[in-house]
């Protein structure tokens, strides 16, 4: 049988990489979207996009994985079934018991995967891309502004553009501001400014000896011309703070006994995956049953929907916890062990079979076979 587990465990392990490959490519494609927007919005500064689309994939992996795990197994056994090989395994004696070691020759290694990204990974990475980014937020280009271009004000306030800058990014120079409200607007220039910093944390335009036009938005002519030495103009936002005491940047281990709503829900969101890629890897067997003749992907579609369901009643529960509309006792455990439960049932009561019986010949009267 050392053969057999060979060949079941390279099927298996090959769908399931080709599966996972697929996936953190379309992965790779939408975080990437996510990245540039940011980045065009200027809450994420250019010189970081491979860093942080790579700290996002980190931040992924416990969810793509569980779902490339399902799918690869689905395939892999839908293909046995599909050319015969399952019926002739089962023949031999092989049932879902003997079956399981192949099986976890594959599922525990990712378990390990999924669970180190899940609880001490993905955690670190977002802990990681938070720290850059605030880190940047001190200089100009985090800060939402690019040397050469214009960019947005606060809820569309205005705009602001920079001719120069020095290398750190503090001292600016030809700086032209348009601001507007619902009634007035006013255009301010000033050839030299600098980015302060608040004791909030939020970031300043000192424009130095400047001037500033301010009139009506309605076409009067009720306008006036300021000349000023010091004006302030508040920046962008940056897209991320980081809080070393957040639970979402948290270690596991202070997460364990935390009381918090806030602790408890992200205790429970880096536990269920484990779970739920378990469970999912002991359904995609009796759900990749099929006939020869039978087409398979509908099953995989199926297989697809049920993972979507889990993993958004998932993101769901957190937010319950979170706002205290679900106990942190109960946490996510309603999802996770009757999910694991089926899938054990189901694993074990398909493609039972008996011993392999030999067939003996039928004497008929008079001792002749």
């Amino acid at each position: 049988m050392a053969k057999l587990d060979s060949y079941l465990t390279k099927e298996l392990a090959g769908a399931t990489f080709a599966t996972a490959i697929v996936l953190f490519v379309v992965s790779v494609g939408a975080a990437f979207t996510d990245v540039l927007r940011d980045i065009a919005e200027g809450k994420v500064p250019a010189g970081m996009m491979l860093s942080q689309l790579g700290l996002v994939l980190v931040g992924a992996t416990p969810i793509i994985l569980p779902l490339a795990l399902m799918l690869g197994i689905m395939l892999a056994v839908g293909r046995l079934y599909r050319d015969s090989e399952m019926p002739v395994i089962h023949a031999a004696g092989v049932g879902p018991k003997r079956f399981l070691r192949p099986l976890m020759y594959v599922v525990v290694p990712i378990l390990l995967v999924v669970g180190i990204a899940s609880i001490w990974l993905g955690p670190a990475a977002k802990a990681e891309s938070a720290k850059m980014i605030s880190a940047a937020n001190r200089n100009l280009v985090v800060a939402g502004l690019t040397p050469g271009s214009f960019t947005e004000l606060p809820n569309g306030a205005g705009v602001v553009f920079v001719g120069s800058t020095n290398d750190e990014g503090s001292d600016l120079s030809d700086i032209f501001v348009y601001r507007q409200n619902e009634r007035r607007m006013d255009i301010t220039s000033a050839p030299n400014a600098s980015v302060v910093i608040d004791d909030n944390g939020r970031r300043f335009i000192s424009l130095k000896d400047g001037f500033e036009v301010e009139g009506p938005r309605d076409g009067s002519k009720d306008y006036r011309l300021l000349r000023y030495k010091k004006n302030d103009v508040l920046m962008p936002e940056g897209e991320r703070k980081y809080d070393a005491n957040a639970p979402e940047f948290r270690p596991f281990l202070s997460l364990v006994g935390d009381s918090d709503p806030q602790a408890q829900a992200q205790l429970h969101y880096r536990l269920t995956p484990l779970f739920l890629t378990l469970a999912f890897a002991l359904m995609a067997v009796p759900l990749a049953r099929s006939m020869p003749r039978q087409a398979r992907y509908g099953r995989v579609m199926f297989g697809f929907l049920l993972y979507m369901v889990a993993f958004d009643l998932m993101l769901l529960s957190r937010n319950w916890i979170e706002d205290g509309k679900l106990s942190g006792s109960l946490g996510m455990w309603w999802i996770s062990l009757p999910l694991l439960i089926a899938g054990v049932y189901m694993y074990l009561r398909d493609g039972r079979v008996a011993s392999p019986k030999i067939a003996l010949p039928i004497l008929r009267k008079g001792g002749a076979a």
